[in-house]
C-alpha cells in the first residue's frame, strides 16, 4: 500500500492545525507556507477534512480553521480514510461478508491478506493526532528542525 500525496500531506496540514490552533483559527495559508504545500492543494484537502468532521471552519476577519474535535479523538486513519478511502492494501471477495467468491473457504492467501489489512487499521488507528503533535513539539524544542517541513 502506498499513501498519494493527498494522505501525507493532509496529516502534516492537521498537525500543523492542531499545533497552531490551540488560541486561535489557523488560515489554509499559514499552514501552506509553514508546510511548503500548494495553496490551492491544500484547500482541497482541508474541505474533505472538513466534510469528515475533523475540522471546522471560522468565519471573519480572524477566521480560519480549526479542529472540530480535540486531538486526542482523532486518529491516523480518521485523516487518512478522509483523504484517501479504503486503505486495505489488498481487497479480497473471500474476506467480505456475504462473500461472492467460490474458493474463499479452500484458499489460504486470505489470511495472509486480512492478517496485513487488520495490522494496517490497527496502526493507523492506535496513532492519535495528540501524539503526533507532542512529538513535532519534543523534535522543534531539540532544534532538530527549523520548520514541520519534510519529504513526506
Amino acid at each position: 500500500m502506498k499513501l498519494s500525496t493527498k494522505g501525507r500531506y493532509g496529516l502534516r496540514a492537521l498537525i500543523d492545525l492542531a499545533l497552531y490552533s490551540e488560541n486561535e483559527a489557523v488560515s489554509i495559508q499559514s499552514i501552506a507556507d509553514r508546510q511548503s504545500i500548494s495553496y490551492s492543494y491544500l484547500e482541497q484537502l482541508v474541505g474533505k477534512l472538513r466534510k469528515a468532521g475533523l475540522v471546522s471552519s471560522v468565519r471573519g476577519a480572524q477566521g480560519g480553521y480549526m479542529l472540530a474535535k480535540p486531538a486526542e479523538e482523532i486518529s491516523v486513519g480518521d485523516v487518512l480514510r478522509a483523504l484517501e478511502g479504503n486503505l486495505e492494501a489488498v481487497t479480497c471477495p473471500g474476506n467480505q461478508e456475504n462473500s461472492s467468491c467460490e474458493g474463499a473457504d479452500l484458499c489460504v492467501t486470505r489470511y495472509v491478506w486480512q492478517r496485513i489489512n487488520d495490522s494496517i487499521k490497527d496502526a493507523v488507528d492506535t496513532i492519535m493526532l495528540d501524539q503526533l503533535v507532542d512529538e513535532s513539539r519534543k523534535i522543534r524544542d531539540k532544534g532538530q528542525v527549523s520548520a514541520q517541513i519534510c519529504e513526506n
